[in-house]
């Protein structure tokens, strides 16, 4: 059996080529319910302050959710990628203010650093199971700020193509609350 990390980049590399190829009208129509789900969830859980990344790339596109959200009042966090594993976590006033960062990312731009607590932080991924385990992009970035906020409620996003029986996982890998995802008509 091959280590761990061999495990992880040979995923990664699958599910990299797989979301490549998910360009279709179905991708828009799943984005948008999974949109709706995540709005569903909020409203539920009564969050008011919700860490959500920016969408870059073949990832699922929470542009609607993150601007409902904020019409509704509740607080949008995301991420600014910085070195060695940590993010700077901003406060997103609009979706128009946002500038480009490493790796393709993109963050808030000129906004304040919020330090406080998130009721919900959603979370991106290459690949997850039904242990509700998470595959990232290998950086380590969300499993240390998860660590960091083991009193939010994490939601991770994915397409039905992205689950897999088992993500390899390590000791510093964390497990997430909820996971939104559903088989294709």
């Amino acid at each position: 059996m091959k280590p761990i990390l061999e495990q992880k980049d040979a995923l990664r590399k699958e599910m990299y080529q797989k979301r490549a190829k998910n360009k279709s009208e179905a991708k828009k129509e799943y984005d948008l319910w999974i949109c709706a789900e995540l709005e569903k969830l909020v409203i539920e859980r009564k969050a008011k302050v919700v860490h959500a990344y920016l969408p870059m790339g073949t990832e699922i596109d929470i542009r609607p959710f993150i601007n409902n959200a904020l019409k509704r009042g509740i607080k949008i966090v995301s991420p600014k990628t910085l070195q060695n594993r940590q993010l700077e976590n901003l406060e997103l006033a609009s979706l128009e203010a946002i500038e480009k960062g490493v790796f393709g990312t993109t963050h808030p731009l000129n906004a304040a650093t919020y330090d406080g607590k998130y009721d919900v932080i959603i979370v991106p991924g290459l690949a997850f199971d039904s242990q509700k385990y998470r595959l990232g992009y290998g950086g380590g970035y969300y499993d240390t700020f998860l660590s960091q906020h083991p009193e939010a409620f994490v939601i991770g996003i994915f397409y039905p193509f992205q689950k897999v029986v088992s993500v390899p996982k390590e000791n510093h890998d964390v497990c997430l609350d909820k996971i939104l995802c559903k088989e294709l008509l």
